[in-house]
């Protein structure tokens, strides 16, 4: 029987939780301002929920294959949540002339990149999808029902970061050195606890 407030619970407290897309949404916050960061909490409700389309796939096709899977993206989505703590770090500010290379975390494609390398995000959406959906009920409207609430929750959760960032950003900027060190921290703790 179909667990409702399970499946509810689930993804509330996994979403509003802090993880690197919410780290991210609140430094965004903090150093863009809400209006230019809004783009990125969409690329990430939209790359979100294409995880989850993703996870709706696997379940269908490569069901016996997802340990593995999950065993190949724990190492990668530590090194990005590693990578996000670096850039938290160091904080530099953007300049007119930049290698091709670096990200511009506002954007939207940006995003809905991020999503594919981030470890909580797949975790969840696998989860998600394997435990609380699938065993019950693999109608197209279930998962509808799935894709619509999540898509809904992450950019509710996202928001809720980015405006907290952006409501203390004069605090955030007099206290910058010490609140980035905390971050980066708490990513570093994000990354290192994918292994317990």
């Amino acid at each position: 029987m179909f667990n409702w407030f399970a499946f509810f619970s689930y993804i509330i407290v996994s979403c509003i939780t802090p993880g690197p897309n919410n780290l991210m949404c609140m430094a965004n916050g903090t150093k863009f301002g809400f209006r230019k960061s809004l783009k990125f909490c969409f690329g990430v409700t939209t790359g979100f929920v294409l995880i989850l389309l993703c996870a709706i796939a696997c379940n269908f096709f490569i069901y016996s294959y997802i340990p593995v899977i999950l065993q190949v993206m724990t190492p990668i989505g530590a090194l990005y949540i590693l990578w996000l703590a670096w850039a938290i770090w160091r904080d530099k500010p953007k300049e007119k002339k930049e290698s091709k290379l670096r990200l511009d975390t506002t954007a939207f494609h940006v995003g809905i990149i991020l999503q594919f390398v981030n470890p909580k995000g797949l975790l969840y959406g696998m989860t998600l999808i394997t435990n609380f959906v699938f065993p019950y009920d693999h109608s197209f409207g279930m998962f509808a029902l799935t894709l619509v609430v999540n898509w809904f929750v992450v950019l509710f959760s996202n928001i809720c970061w980015l405006l907290f960032g952006s409501i203390f950003q004069k605090f955030f900027e007099e206290y910058k050195k010490i609140l980035n060190a905390v971050m980066a921290l708490l990513l570093v703790y994000c990354a290192l606890s994918l292994f317990h």
